[in-house]
């Protein structure tokens, strides 16, 4: 039971390797979650069919504090359930469980975290000069990919997953950051990994939630956003038979430098072993975990732009 909060919180770094998170934030997450902690809970024993009255049954191995350390512990360092169970001293199904009741309130605080940028807020820094002519204020898009077990079934079904960029079956995640604080503003429903970028973010409908005066950029596996939204731009694709000049050079190497923050911040959220090992759930609520971890990761970014949150 080395795992659990009274034990844990002693040793401050170790809590904050296995968590993400300093012990001051995951209290704050705790006290948060608390009510929609307590809510779900009351649902789940008033749901009907429930055949023993409420109090019956055991008590919670876990308090619900345990078990949201438990679900963050899970998608931070993704060990196994056997072994997450041994270090909680509890049994895999209860931790099978605490898994699919707390992901699904981390989900729904992950979106709490998220907001689009403010188009009256004022800019902390001058653009280059290249790109003069580029919105003042955008958001940044981009995408991974993890590795996913490789589908049974007939092949068609597990090719639908192979991705002949990265030589294996995977699901696809966008994510589009505030240019300003690098914090997530969005992430859009996770998709087998052949799907190209471009079409992802089309079908996401993120550009259609844009507010006015709010731009989006992203690299060139997006060349098109433009007609897709007015004020969206990618690099200068390089002339059929001919190199690009130095003009052209130039400008893409300052647009460059102005969206190298989603790779930082995507970065970040494969820090969360979760989303960077081999997914071990089939592809089942791939979203979700996506969408908890950037909470997480909102959280410790939320703390260097207090103005922003």
């Amino acid at each position: 039971m080395i795992l659990r909060y009274e034990h844990l919180t002693k040793y401050e770094k170790v809590f904050q390797s296995m968590t993400g998170l300093w012990v001051f934030l995951f209290d704050e997450l705790v006290d948060e979650i608390e009510p929609q902690f307590v809510e779900a809970d009351r649902q789940r024993l008033e749901r009907e069919g429930r055949q023993r009255a409420i109090g019956g049954g055991k008590s919670p191995e876990l308090e619900m504090r345990d078990q949201l350390l438990l679900t963050v512990v899970w998608l931070r360092c993704y060990p196994k359930q056997h072994v997450l169970g041994y270090l909680f001293g509890v049994s895999q199904a209860t931790v099978s469980r605490s898994i699919h009741f707390v992901l699904p309130l981390l989900e729904a605080s992950g979106k709490d975290t998220m907001r689009m940028p403010d188009p009256g807020r004022k800019r902390r820094r001058e653009l280059d000069e290249l790109l003069a002519d580029t919105p003042e204020l955008a958001i940044i898009i981009d995408t991974f990919e993890q590795r996913v077990q490789r589908p049974q079934g007939e092949r068609k079904q597990a090719d639908a997953y192979y991705s002949g960029k990265k030589k294996q079956h995977t699901l696809k995640s966008q994510v589009a950051i505030d240019e300003e604080t690098g914090m997530i503003v969005d992430v859009a429903e996770s998709v087998p990994g052949p799907q190209s970028d471009i079409k992802t973010l089309e079908t996401s409908g993120l550009l259609d939630r844009l507010p006015d005066g709010i731009g989006a950029l992203a690299d060139l596996a997006y060349v098109g956003i433009n007609k897709l939204h007015p004020d969206g731009l990618s690099p200068i694709r390089k002339p059929k038979g001919q190199p690009r000049t130095p003009e052209q050079i130039a400008y893409n190497t300052a647009f460059s430098r102005r969206r190298i923050s989603v790779e930082h911040s995507i970065g970040r959220l494969r820090r969360f072993e979760s989303l960077s090992q081999t997914d071990r759930q089939h592809r089942q609520n791939h979203t979700a975990r996506v969408t908890a971890v950037a909470g997480l990761v909102n959280r410790r970014l939320r703390l260097r732009f207090p103005v922003d949150a």
